[in-house]
C-alpha cells in the first residue's frame, strides 16, 4: 500500500515510470550515499587528509558492506537524517584504528544533497531520452499529415484554415527549447555539496578545495562551492519540469479536443468504460493534462523551499524532500503517455 499514485500497485500502471523511480528507490540513495563516502576516503587518502592506509580500508569495507536499513530508519526518526546512523555503521564495519577516518571534514548534508544530484544525473539522462522520443515522433506526424488541412481554434472557436504542421509546431517547438534548456541546466545542477559542518570546511584547513575538487572528480561531478543554503539550481531544474510537463499538457488538451469534435483526428486505442462499451476514453491525454496542473502546482512548494535559515535548514530541506521526487516522477510519466500518445496517432487533419 503506498499513498503516492506514482508507485501505487494499481495507479502506477497509468502515472509510474520505473526507470525514474528506480533512482528514487532506498537501493539508490543508499548506494548514492556510499559511493559519497568511498569517494571521500580516496579523495582525503590522496590529499593526505587521512592515511593512505585508512582509505584502502575504508573503500576494502565499503565494497562489502550492507547497511541495516531497521536501524537506518530509526536513525531517520531519531537524528531527522540518515546519514549519523549510516555513519556509524560503516564505522563498524572498518573497525579497529580506520574508523575514525570514515567521514572526516564532512556534514550530513554533503552526504544527503550530493546523493541526490548523482540520482538527479541518472534522470536527466532518461528524461533526455523521453523528450527527445517525443520530438522525434511529432516530426515523424509532421511529416506524414503535415500538408493537411485543419481549422483553426481561437478562443474555443474555429477561426480559419491552417495546415498540420502549424499545429505540430506548436507541440514540438517548446521541447526543442526545453532540449537546450536541460543542457544548460545541468551544467549548475550536475555539481558536488561539500561544504562541512557550516560551509567552510574548517576541518580540512587549506585541503579542503583540493579535497572537494578531487572528490568531485571521482564522482564525475563538477566542482563548485558549497551550496547548503542555495537552491537555486534545484528550484531552477523544477522549473524546467513543470515548463516540459505544461507544454506536454497543451499536446494532451489539444488531442483531447480534437478526439471530442471526431473529424480531424483518429487515434487507436483508448480507454474502455464499464456502463458505455461503445466510449474510447482518451486516457493517456487526460493523464497529461493531470500531469502537467501536478507540477504547476508543486512548484510553489520548491519556490517555498528556497528560503533557508542561516546555514541550513530543516524545515526547507524536508519540503524539497516532499515535492521534488514527485516532480521529477510526474515529468518522466508525463514524456512517456505523451510518446505513446503521439504514437496512437492513425489520421490527422483532412
Amino acid at each position: 500500500m503506498t499513498v503516492s499514485p506514482f508507485d501505487h500497485p494499481l495507479l502506477s500502471g497509468l502515472l509510474g515510470d520505473e526507470e525514474a523511480a528506480r533512482h528514487f528507490s532506498v537501493e539508490a540513495d543508499i548506494a548514492a550515499m556510499l559511493g559519497f563516502e568511498r569517494a571521500l576516503a580516496e579523495a582525503e587518502a590522496e590529499c593526505g587528509v587521512i592515511p593512505r592506509e585508512a582509505g584502502a580500508a575504508i573503500v576494502k569495507a565499503l565494497a562489502a558492506f550492507r547497511p541495516d536499513t531497521a536501524k537506518l530508519r530509526a536513525g531517520v526518526a531519531r537524528d531527522g537524517v540518515v546519514v549519523p546512523e549510516l555513519v556509524r555503521q560503516i564505522k563498524a564495519a572498518v573497525g579497529g584504528q580506520y574508523s575514525e577516518f570514515v567521514h572526516p571534514g564532512a556534514t550530513s548534508q554533503d552526504v544527503i544533497d550530493t546523493a541526490l544530484v548523482l540520482r538527479l544525473r541518472q534522470v536527466v539522462e532518461h528524461i533526455g531520452l523521453l523528450l527527445s522520443e517525443n520530438i522525434v515522433r511529432l516530426t515523424g506526424l509532421e511529416q506524414e499529415f503535415g500538408s493537411r488541412a485543419l481549422t483553426a481554434m481561437t478562443r474555443m472557436q474555429p477561426a480559419i484554415p491552417i495546415k498540420v504542421a502549424d499545429r505540430v509546431a506548436s507541440w514540438r517547438a517548446p521541447l526543442e527549447r526545453h532540449q537546450q534548456r536541460l543542457t544548460e541546466q545541468s551544467s549548475r545542477l550536475l555539481v558536488v555539496q561539500f561544504g562541512g559542518a557550516a560551509g567552510t570546511l574548517e576541518k580540512l584547513g587549506d585541503k579542503g578545495a583540493a579535497v572537494r575538487a578531487a572528490l568531485a572528480a571521482k564522482l564525475g561531478l563538477s566542482d563548485a562551492p558549497q551550496w547548503h543554503s542555495q537552491r537555486d539550481a534545484l528550484v531552477d531544474f523544477a522549473g524546467w519540469l513543470s515548463l516540459a510537463t505544461g507544454n506536454l499538457g497543451k499536446f494532451g488538451q489539444d488531442i483531447a479536443l480534437m478526439a471530442q469534435a471526431g473529424t480531424e483526428i483518429r487515434l487507436s486505442g483508448g480507454g474502455g468504460s464499464s456502463a458505455m462499451p461503445h466510449k474510447r476514453n482518451p486516457v493517456k491525454a487526460e493523464a497529461v493534462v493531470a500531469l502537467a496542473h501536478f507540477n504547476a502546482v508543486q512548484l510553489s512548494g520548491m519556490h517555498q523551499a528556497l528560503v533557508h535559515e542561516q546555514e541550513r535548514s530543516g524545515t526547507a530541506w524536508t519540503l524539497e524532500w516532499l515535492i521534488l521526487p514527485q516532480m521529477v516522477m510526474a515529468t518522466a510519466a508525463a514524456l512517456r503517455l505523451a510518446a505513446e500518445l503521439a504514437g496512437q496517432i492513425e489520421s490527422l487533419g483532412h
